[in-house]
């Protein structure tokens, strides 16, 4: 009885450790409220002047627990595309262990921070719709990365004068906290989509063409990412899962700044291809069934941000772009032609 009890406090100390390691790692992105945060830095410079291994300094100023705080923090500039044309180019963050020690950034060493790519009107709207975007992939796949909304007060330097800009932005959680969260491995290497775990493969594909995105490459990791982990219903198999990120070129924000695939024939961002491959047709309609259960729920999603929108013609484009996709995939003639007809097969 005494062994008994012995084991149970053990595996109950255990348990609380782990809890409380995933509850320091993932306090930040717990609390899904909107941060305030403020920066200082050049665009000019953090375009310029930083690598993958070069970073400027600067302070990240935040609000929580109801005072503002203060920790240093390098920056640098991320993403080929946004990086050569966006004004406010992508942030990767690296925050050092001293300095975020006992703060709501406690465990994230490494962020990206997802910024408007132009100064213009739409430019937070675009940002909305990209956040959802990641939203909708959480009720899609458990697979997935994490985010946080932040209100952004960017003051940015200009010789002698600054001009201070006012953004919505957020914030997405490093891949070595993702592989972490699930006892995974990022693995960087090319795999072909018909090795990769059949079902999150499929749900991939079909919120890729929900959103009308073309811009991204699994066996490539272009614009995503392949986590490996153990399969649930085997525990002694392992399987390949891609995660997407960077939506900003798809149909569903549409920006100013894009264009089609011509590689693909598409004249423009709205218009879809489905780009995945073709799978055993039950399992591409277990995954349709998945998508058409979970309308209402991605719909009421979807509606709760549209208070938040400068635009609301803006919002009706992207909730127009979504209400064709759940046309098709509802109809079976359309969705036999748009999408199992579609399916590559190299």
């Amino acid at each position: 009885m005494k062994k008994h009890t012995i084991l149970i406090v053990i595996l109950f100390i255990c348990s609380l450790t782990q809890a409380q390691k995933n509850l320091k790692s993932d306090v930040l992105f717990a609390d899904q409220t909107i941060m305030d945060i403020k920066l200082n830095y050049s665009n000019k410079n953090v375009k310029k002047n930083t690598t993958d291994s070069t970073f400027i300094e600067t302070d990240l100023n935040f609000f929580d627990k109801d005072k503002w705080n203060t920790i240093p923090v390098s920056l640098r500039a991320r993403g080929n595309f946004r990086r050569s044309k966006c004004y406010f180019p992508p942030i990767k963050m690296k925050i050092k262990k001293s300095q975020y020690k006992n703060t709501v950034f406690d465990g994230n060493k490494s962020l990206k921070l997802v910024l408007p790519c132009k100064t213009e009107d739409e430019k937070n709207d675009n940002i909305l719709k990209e956040y959802i975007a990641y939203k909708i992939y959480e009720l899609i796949s458990p697979y997935y990365f994490k985010t946080r909304r932040v209100n952004i007060d960017f003051t940015e330097p200009k010789g002698k004068k600054s001009k201070t800009y006012f953004l919505k932005g957020f914030l997405i959680e490093d891949d070595s906290r993702l592989a972490k969260r699930f006892d995974g491995k990022v693995v960087e290497q090319f795999i072909h989509p018909m090795a990769m775990n059949g079902l999150t493969s499929v749900r991939h594909a079909f919120f890729q063409y929900l959103i009308g995105n073309t811009d991204f490459s699994v066996s490539f990791q272009h614009n995503g990412k392949l986590l490996y982990v153990k399969n649930e219903s085997s525990p002694s198999e392992k399987k390949i899962n891609p995660l997407p990120y960077d939506f900003d070129m798809t149909g569903w924000v549409d920006p100013s700044y894009g264009f089609g695939n011509p590689t693909l024939g598409l004249n423009s961002l709205t218009d879809r291809v489905y780009r995945g491959f073709k799978r055993d047709t039950e399992l591409m309609n277990t995954v349709r069934k998945e998508f058409v259960d979970s309308k209402e729920e991605i719909i009421s999603l979807v509606n709760s941000f549209k208070p938040e929108f400068d635009s609301q013609s803006e919002f009706n484009n992207m909730k127009g772009f979504m209400d064709k996709f759940f046309e098709i995939i509802e109809d079976d003639n359309n969705f036999n032609k748009s999408i199992l007809e579609k399916a590559r097969t190299k």
